[in-house]
Order: C-alpha cells, then sequence, then structure tokens
C-alpha cells in the first residue's frame, strides 16, 4: 500500500517531537526526579504501616473493622500525609519562596524550576503510583472509575511539569487543594468509628467548609487572576520549544483532572450528607406517602426529601407500612 508523502511527513514530526521528548526530559539528569519518586513511595509505605500500627494500639475502633475496611483506613492515613506534605510544600512555593517572584527574578514564571521543586513533585507522583496500585488492586473498595480517571490525568500532569520544568508555579497552586483532603479523610474515619453525632464531627465539617472556601474557591480565583497577568509568558514559553502539542496536552490534562477531582469531592460531599440524613429522612417520606395512599391526612409533611431507590430501600418501606397497617 502506497503512504502519502503529507503521511510521512507526518509520522516523521511526530517521531522527533518523540526522541526530542526522551531526550531533553526523560534522559536528562534522570538522577533527582526518579529518586524522589522511588523516595515517595518509600514514604507512602512507611505511612502506611505506620498508620496500622498506630491504629492498632490506640484506636479501639480500628480492630473492630473488617479487613477492607481497615485497608481502606490504612490507605486514608497514607493520604492524610501525603496532603499535608504536598500542602505544606505548594505553600512554600507559592507564597514564600522566590523562586517564582517577579521581583526576585527575570524570565519567564512559566519555566521555573528548582530541585526542590522537583522532588517535591516527584515525591507526589510516589504517591498518586502507590495509591493507583491500591486502587486497581482492591478495585472498586478504594475508588471506582473516577478515582482512576482522577489518578490518571494528575499523574500525567504532574509528571510532565517535573521532568518539563514547566508550569510548576500553577502546578503547586492546583496542589494546594489537598489542604481539604485530611478533613475528608476524618470525617469518613469518624463515621467509621461511631462518631457521626459527635462534637468533632461537627467541628471536622466546618474545617471542611472553611479549607474548602479558601483552597477550592479563592485560591483558584487567585490562579486564574495570576494567569491573567501572565498570560503572554504562556505564548513566548512555546516559542521555538518542539514538544508544543505536548505542552498543551499538559495544560489540558491538568485543567480537566483539577475540574474532575472537584467533581469527585462534591459526589463524596453529597454522599456524606445523604448518609447523614439519609435514615430519618427516608422514614419521614415513607410515612407521608403511605399514609397518604391510605387516604390519611394527619401526618405533617417531610421536611427534608432526598431520592432513594425504592428497590435497595424496600425493607424499610415494608417495616413503615407494618406500622401503619398492623
Amino acid at each position: 500500500m502506497a503512504v502519502s508523502t503529507e503521511t510521512v511527513m507526518a509520522i516523521k514530526t511526530y517521531q522527533n517531537q518523540a526522541e526530542a521528548l526522551v531526550k531533553n526530559y526523560l534522559l536528562a539528569d534522570p538522577f533527582i526526579p526518579y529518586t524522589s519518586v522511588l523516595g515517595g513511595i518509600f514514604a507512602c509505605k512507611v505511612a502506611y504501616d505506620l498508620t496500622q500500627l498506630i491504629s492498632t494500639f490506640y484506636i479501639k475502633a480500628y480492630n473492630g473493622l473488617t479487613k477492607l475496611q481497615r485497608i481502606e483506613w490504612n490507605n486514608r492515613g497514607m493520604s492524610t500525609i501525603h496532603a499535608i506534605f504536598i500542602t505544606a510544600m505548594s505553600l512554600y512555593f507559592v507564597f514564600w519562596s522566590d523562586l517564582f517572584s517577579d521581583q526576585r527574578h527575570t524570565g519567564l514564571v512559566t519555566l521555573r524550576s528548582s530541585q526542590l521543586s522537583i522532588v517535591g513533585l516527584g515525591v507526589s507522583i510516589g504517591y498518586f503510583f502507590v495509591d493507583f496500585g491500591m486502587i486497581f488492586l482492591y478495585y472498586p473498595t478504594l475508588g471506582g472509575k473516577e478515582y482512576v480517571i482522577h489518578h490518571s490525568l494528575s499523574t500525567f500532569a504532574v509528571a510532565y511539569s517535573m521532568l518539563s520544568g514547566e508550569l510548576q508555579l500553577y502546578t503547586y497552586m492546583c496542589l494546594i487543594s489537598e489542604v481539604t483532603t485530611p478533613e475528608i479523610n476524618m470525617r469518613w474515619y469518624l463515621d467509621t468509628a461511631g462518631l457521626k453525632r459527635s462534637a468533632a464531627y461537627l467541628i471536622n465539617g466546618l474545617a471542611i467548609f472553611l479549607a474548602w472556601l479558601m483552597a477550592r474557591i479563592l485560591l483558584f480565583l487567585y490562579l486564574f487572576y495570576h494567569i491573567y497577568l501572565h498570560y503572554d509568558q504562556s505564548f513566548d514559553s512555546l516559542a521555538g520549544y518542539p514538544d508544543e502539542p505536548l505542552w498543551l496536552s499538559s495544560d489540558l490534562f491538568g485543567s480537566g483532572s483539577t475540574i474532575y477531582h472537584e467533581l469527585d469531592v462534591v459526589w463524596e460531599d453529597h454522599k456524606g450528607i445523604e448518609e447523614s440524613l439519609g435514615k430519618k429522612t427516608l422514614t419521614d417520606v415513607a410515612m407521608y406517602q403511605i399514609c397518604s395512599s391510605h387516604g390519611r391526612s394527619d401526618v405533617p409533611h417531610p421536611t427534608f426529601f432526598i431520592v432513594h431507590d425504592r428497590g435497595q430501600n424496600k425493607k424499610r418501606y415494608s417495616d413503615v407500612e407494618d406500622q401503619i397497617n398492623p
């Protein structure tokens, strides 16, 4: 079969771009990035084992959990430690370090990096690899397809930023949103330990709200404002680079990862709210519907409505009906 000249040229172009990526990034001083990734994997193993050890001796509810619940408990401990680490690193680079300061440095802010910034991203990639492996190993206990998509996009975006040295400032800005992860994990811990009605659960909920407001709303407004101020540098940084399509792809995947993570956490919060209100509300709605169908008007209208699968909760509906028609 004859191949057109345009097809041959296109294949040659992509081949040259792949060779440039391998030569300039993957094989250029690989010690620091790859060592940091391995260090992140090792740190995750240590965090997992420490969570298991401490929980076994000091948390009574832990020993009463099932095997899969204990695995998720340990996994969330590892996730919390990573979130604290990467949040601290991100806050340092975004607000305190001179690396990305316009007053202290000249040149394009989109192309600045340092050995320490590379190490921070490498450790985070190591965490994503470990969490990815556990998700696949215990699928879907630790997360469904939404977590797979989120981790895939996040790993691609962070890895490209680490290897290329591009967009590290904005990568760290996005990673500050990990500040909400410890509170979300704590909510799961309190719920699993049977402390959903405790004051700690309420205080943790307020902490989630404040962290969410600061890190996922106000901070992203600042991020978009910063991108607007340095909009011209984005195009200047593309000039003369053989991997321009890859740069644009990284930007696209990074944005998509951030958006998908927001939707994922919103869905997790929705499930938490539904779990908190679901039992009482389901009983109220069932009582109201059954009484109405029997012509009774003395039952007050339920305050909240939550859509539930009748098939999944048919036993509860039957119990309520038995109370009305003994």
